[in-house]
């Protein structure tokens, strides 16, 4: 027998926004192992009568890994199931190691991230074409420290869209230091606290202000923090070019059609 772990992402919230490889795998997994802090118990919903159904928040990585050896010895299918997207600070690199050690097959079900939940929530795009192309996902160090080339001070001096996740337990610190690196006091920021659940919160202030609003809205955790240009609340008269009249390409040529290459014709 050979058992197989799935690490599965939950989404950020909303149970509606499973992806639908993550509900096939949800339906034949003979174990769920899920994180009932961060993951709503509606996609319990989908796991097939019968399966075992074990909270991961009160167990250390030792005792998880005890249900993987378990699976191995059994044949049995573990759904693992992160918040959000399990490739982004999801814990998953000590998981895989210790899944491959037990001779464990694995997969990864991408899930929706908070990011993209976060600018659903803020109702806009965040690359703005000539304003910001470039997302920096990070965090501050709290418990967990963070490697010397990657400091938020020295990020920040990109100026682009910064994404801060576990980030708002020291919002004095945080703001010190994007300010130190090189945003302006009027930079726009947003705060969307556990975006897509029916509690969801969006905070729009200036850099100035950061820490007070975080403070003030008694936000201590899941929360993603926004930072930079793109989230500026005017309308912007940039657009992308893929769409512009004067911007050709295979599916629209313009001027001489024997520059681009022909496109295949859809399947009928």
């Amino acid at each position: 027998m050979s058992g197989r772990v799935s690490f599965v992402g939950a989404g950020p919230g909303a149970p509606d926004l499973l992806t639908v490889r993550a509900v096939r795998i949800l339906g034949v997994a003979d174990v769920i192992v899920w994180a009932r802090s961060l993951v709503d118990p509606a996609i319990l919903e989908h796991a097939r009568p019968g399966a075992e159904l074990v909270p991961s928040d009160d167990r250390t990585h030792e005792q998880v890994v005890e249900i993987y050896a378990r699976a191995a010895e059994q044949g049995l299918h573990v759904a693992r199931v992160h918040s959000g997207d399990p490739t982004v600070y999801g814990a998953l690199h000590e998981q895989l190691q210790a899944c491959r050690a037990l001779g464990l097959a694995t997969e990864i079900v991408p899930g929706v991230s908070s990011v993209s939940a976060a600018a659903a929530a803020l109702g806009q795009e965040l690359t703005i074409p000539d304003v910001s192309q470039t997302l920096i996902y990070t965090r501050r160090p709290t418990r967990t420290s963070m490697p010397a080339n990657e400091q938020l001070v020295e990020l920040a001096r990109h100026g682009t869209t910064l994404v801060l996740f576990l980030s708002v337990r020291r919002p004095r610190e945080l703001q010190a230091d994007l300010l130190e690196g090189g945003y302006a006091p009027e930079t726009p920021c947003a705060v969307v606290y556990r975006a897509s659940w029916p509690d969801e919160l969006v905070v729009r202030c200036p850099l100035s202000e950061l820490a007070v609003q975080i403070k003030a809205n008694r936000i201590t955790t899941q929360a993603l923090v926004l930072v930079g240009p793109a989230l500026q609340a005017a309308p912007c008269a940039r657009r992308s070019h893929v769409y512009d009249p004067g911007y050709g390409h295979r599916y629209r040529p313009l001027g001489r059609p024997d520059r681009y290459k022909k496109a295949a014709a859809p399947d009928g």
